[in-house]
């Protein structure tokens, strides 16, 4: 497997995580807690995750430039 296509998939599954937990942190219920953490934290959390799975495809494009001009990395 290329490497562009295993940091796009990873950042995929990543992006996925984040948009979970912010829904979860968003609907969540009463006690102010998501997955065992405060609400605050999960939205925390869920942005970093968002800006993880950014960065991931981020490098996913770097890799296909360098493997379309033959620098395989």
């Amino acid at each position: 497997m290329k490497l562009s296509k295993l940091f796009h998939v990873i950042s995929v599954v990543v992006g996925l995580v984040g948009v979970i937990t912010f829904v979860a942190a968003i609907w969540g219920g009463a006690d102010n807690l998501v997955f065992g953490v405060t609400k605050v934290d999960a939205l925390l959390c869920a942005g970093i995750l968002i800006l993880l799975a950014i960065w991931g495809q981020l490098g996913a494009i770097h890799h296909m430039m360098l493997e379309k001009h033959g620098e395989i990395v």
